[in-house]
């Protein structure tokens, strides 16, 4: 189904706890920032719109980060975890007539346009549930379609984001296998800063 709509979802709201408290958006790679980074990820993987959750530092990011075409929210309740995050997200989404939304980490620049559009590629319906895969395990970006919202959301507490959503409907799960067009590393620590350019 080619027509159907994709959001990005950008879930950029954390604080960088174990970075010192530097906001992950505002980190520095390539030459811009990681939230403009991973907003060009989805938009060069085939989503649109983009929506961005913002939390830690949301005033500087949006003073600092290009978002232009971008929905952004800021999410309140950042520091309770990525749950609330995905909650703030979804319920932006929620009337737009998106089909689905394809979330991906901001802290994840391993992952690009390539694995993006794979796993947009596996949307099939409404209640569509896919995710990258890397040598078997599952990772981001993942994939829910627009009738699955709801239920993500209701479950989405804490660090949980949609796992508990995923392990009820592990039958329902598409699985895409990304390990050679992505790397699933995150930037949590200042050792993992290597990774950025």
């Amino acid at each position: 189904m080619t027509h159907a709509q994709i959001a990005g979802l950008l879930l950029a709201a954390g604080g960088g706890r174990r970075l010192g408290g530097r906001p992950k958006a505002l980190l520095e790679h390539r030459g811009g920032l990681l939230v403009e980074h991973a907003v060009r990820t989805l938009r060069e993987g085939g989503c649109g719109p983009v929506h961005v959750v913002l939390g830690a530092s949301a005033g500087e990011v949006r003073a600092r980060a290009a978002l232009d075409g971008c929905a952004v929210s800021v999410n309140p309740e950042w520091t309770e975890g990525m749950g609330s995050s995905l909650r703030t997200g979804l319920g932006a989404l929620a009337g737009t007539g998106a089909d689905a939304a394809l979330v991906l980490l901001v802290d994840q620049p391993g992952i690009g346009a390539e694995a993006v559009a794979r796993v947009g590629a596996a949307y099939r319906d409404r209640m569509s549930l896919a995710a990258a895969s890397y040598a078997g395990e599952r990772g981001h970006p993942v994939l829910f379609g627009a009738d699955r919202w709801a239920d993500i959301a209701a479950g989405a507490v804490g660090d949980q984001g949609a796992r508990a959503h995923l392990r009820a409907h592990r039958a329902a799960l598409t699985l895409v296998e990304c390990g050679d067009v992505a790397q699933a590393y995150d930037i949590d620590t200042p050792a993992d800063l290597s990774h950025l350019e």
